[in-house]
């Protein structure tokens, strides 16, 4: 379970990138995107297969950013998150948060190896909606061991 003061580091931060933001308008990725917007984040959206629209600016890559950030989202597979994780570290990313919800979600032995191995601050699991969401979301986190 990730620590409680690793997502309190991370959530303290204001510019975040979500790696694997669907072009899907009703994908659980751009709903987390949105949250991130609405609790005064500057976000942005990473997807390499993604065009931009009027209403969703994407990257292709980490690299692509317009400005450094201070923390990534991933929510890719798992089978791609440690390549995510490398990218990471290629931008200077020290902050990263492989989501869960259920399943294995992003997080694999591989991804969290490579972050640990950098000296990244890992959260490796969890959903941030528990900790920015609304009142159901954090109910959630109630119920949830976290280490402290």
């Amino acid at each position: 379970m990730p620590s409680r003061s690793v997502i309190r580091e991370f959530l303290n931060q204001r510019r975040i990138a979500v790696v694997g933001v669907s072009r899907d308008k009703d994908d659980f990725s751009r709903m987390m995107y949105r949250q991130f917007q609405n609790s005064g984040y500057q976000v942005y959206a990473v997807n390499p297969s993604a065009e931009s629209t009027e209403s969703m600016r994407y990257y292709r890559s980490l690299r692509d950013l317009p400005e450094p950030v201070d923390g990534a989202l991933v929510m890719v597979p798992a089978a791609q998150s440690a390549a995510v994780v490398q990218d990471c570290q290629a931008a200077g990313i020290r902050r990263v948060w492989l989501y869960r919800a259920t399943g294995e979600g992003a997080v694999s032995p591989e991804a969290v190896a490579l972050a640990r191995s950098a000296g990244m601050a890992l959260v490796d699991g969890a959903c941030p909606f528990m900790f920015i969401g609304s009142f159901p979301h954090q109910i959630h986190r109630l119920f949830t061991r976290f280490d402290p």
